[in-house]
């Protein structure tokens, strides 16, 4: 038995391991990155950073920063995720371009590419400026992916009589866009947007507090004034630091996320209502009230002449498809620079690789072990710990009532940003670094892990359940027939996701600046952070390729075979 189908990628993308499109993207990838590593020639050798000031009125400041970089990587992201999405949703060649290219996108550690963006950026802008944008590009890619995949599973799963109506009734592209599929995959947009949220503050925190050598890219923010309480040792600082921080997220869980889930719980594709419908205090406070309705009113003046304006220039028709069968001369021109990019960069990318001596590949190869070990360490124990935690939240409603709140907040506080007070603790002890980033990879992952448990023990049929009670089978009976052949496809999603936030926070984890030193651990992430603070671009390009190469591997050759595993034997049908 298995569980949802549309948890799983298509078939046609699992049965093959490698293909050429991965090659290609890899290709994409590495020109990209001697791009950025032949512009980091030119970057200044000294980037002074911004003074971090820890008076508590600094914060409030710091919190909208903060808080405004996140959402300028949001609405990035979510106008990527709509257009991407039903690009590769509706168009078969597209779709044979975009899903493996989204596919190897989401595979690659983007923390592996911080160094050379922020170099890059930093020779043709200014530095403030680079730095700004680097980050909100960082957070991009750590929200954008699982956001896309989701809407694009949506639009796929679409049901056979809802896409009739819509012909029948003539609906051209936007008026489809918005009656039909954005209201089918909203809960699933907003439980993605939720993640990508809570993503998005390890990788914010990475971002604000990254230093290479003598060039000093923070930014101010709550990251950074956190990181700098714990080098001064300032427990105080660090108290209302994490308050903030914690204060933020709550709000943003009161009076932002869990009103647009009671607000979604509408668009519900079912026959029967739930019995227990999302609920959210400040939705129904504002709904009904006459700001609210009077507002509400304005903007639905405001949309019905836009649908109006949309209706003269794209006029009602029955057909489905958005896609042209036949490539236009446009998108044939696009290739073709691509290809060329792809070729002169690669070739330029191959001879920098040359130069990089038999030593240093050495050392890339344990580089890349030693950060295989502390991942999967770090993957095992969270196994342990969240799955039986998970089970119990998903089927028990007293458990979830008291520790799915507390979970939800203690998973959006970013792990950087206790990251430092770890260090208080390890620094002095024996391999207290390798301990430190364990420590790290582990709280910025295990969340992935616990949500999608969560997810697939909720997802549990209630006549199963009656099951398996009636036939009076044992506590250890259920879990072996029942709950972990239910959770098998969840697990593996969660796995694949926390391994590769796993290999992302390798990159702040193994080579850290503390306390006036700089400490490193043997590891991929360590070389990665070496080679951009002492200028070495053939290390940090091959380093960086060979993460990359590192995590693709890992993807095809072992989680997808798992996946073509749970998508034929536990899928429940």
């Amino acid at each position: 038995m298995g569980l949802l189908q549309n948890t799983l990628p298509p078939r046609e993308r699992l049965e093959r391991s490698f293909t050429w499109g991965d090659a290609i993207v890899i290709l994409f990838l590495a020109a990209l990155v001697y791009g950025g590593a032949r512009l980091a020639f030119n970057a200044p050798a000294v980037i002074e950073g911004p003074q971090i000031s820890l008076e508590p009125s600094t914060l409030p400041w710091y919190t909208l920063l903060s808080v405004g970089r996140m959402l300028a990587a949001y609405l990035l992201s979510l106008v990527f995720t709509l257009i991407y999405g039903r690009m590769a949703a509706y168009n078969r060649r597209a779709e044979s371009i975009l899903m493996p290219l989204l596919d190897v996108l989401q595979s690659v550690p983007i923390l592996s590419f911080l160094p050379v963006v922020l170099l890059g950026l930093s020779a043709i802008l200014p530095q403030r400026t680079a730095a700004e944008l680097a980050s909100i590009v960082l957070i991009f890619t750590s929200q954008a992916w699982n956001m896309t995949f989701g809407w694009y599973q949506s639009l796929a799963t679409l049901p056979k009589e809802l896409r009739e109506a819509s012909a029948i009734f003539r609906l051209n592209t936007w008026l489809r866009f918005k009656r039909l599929e954005l209201p089918f995959g909203m809960i699933g947009l907003i439980w993605n947007s939720i993640m990508s949220w809570a993503g998005g503050w390890f990788f914010l925190m990475a971002a604000e507090i990254f230093t290479v050598g003598s060039k000093d890219f923070r930014l101010p923010g709550l990251g950074a004034y956190l990181h700098e309480a714990a080098n001064q040792s300032d427990f105080r600082s660090i108290a209302y630091g994490l308050t903030a921080l914690v204060l933020t997220i709550v709000a943003l869980d009161q009076f932002v996320w869990r009103p647009l889930l009671a607000w979604a719980d509408r668009f519900k594709v079912e026959m029967v209502e739930s019995g227990e419908p999302p609920t959210s205090w400040f939705y129904d406070l504002i709904h009904t009230s006459r700001l609210f309705l009077w507002v509400n009113s304005i903007f639905g003046n405001l949309t019905e002449r836009f649908d109006r304006w949309m209706i003269r220039r794209a006029p009602m028709k029955a057909d489905w498809e958005d896609g042209a069968s036949n490539l236009d001369w446009r998108l044939v021109a696009f290739y073709g620079l691509i290809g060329i990019f792809i070729l002169y960069g690669g070739y330029r990318a191959a001879e920098m690789l040359v130069a990089v001596p038999a030593s240093q590949w050495g050392q890339i190869g344990v580089g890349v072990l030693a950060t295989f070990l502390r991942v999967s360490v770090s993957l095992v124990i969270a196994l342990l710990w969240t799955i039986p935690v998970g089970v119990a939240i998903g089927t028990n409603r007293r458990v979830a009532a008291v520790l799915q709140p507390i979970v939800q907040v203690t998973a959006a506080v970013p792990a950087t940003a206790v990251f430092p007070i770890i260090l208080l603790f390890f620094i002095n002890m024996a391999g207290g670094l390798d301990i430190a980033a364990i420590f790290l990879m582990l709280m910025g992952t295990q969340w992935y892990l616990l949500f999608n448990v969560i997810a697939g023990a909720s997802a549990i049929p209630q006549d199963l359940k009656y099951t398996s009670a009636l036939l009076g089978l044992s506590r250890w009976e259920r879990w072996r027939t029942l709950i972990l052949p239910a959770l098998f496809p969840y697990i593996i999603t969660g796995s694949i996701t926390a391994s590769g936030g796993a290999w992302n926070a390798s990159i702040v984890a193994e080579y850290v600046h503390f306390g006036g030193r700089t400490l490193f651990a043997a590891g991929i992430g360590s070389l990665i952070s070496q080679a951009t603070a002492s200028g070495d671009y053939p290390l940090l390009l091959a380093s960086t390729l060979s993460m990359i190469l590192a995590v693709v591997l890992v993807n095809r050759l072992f989680w997808r075979r798992l996946y073509k595993t749970a998508e034929e034997k536990y899928r429940m049908e």
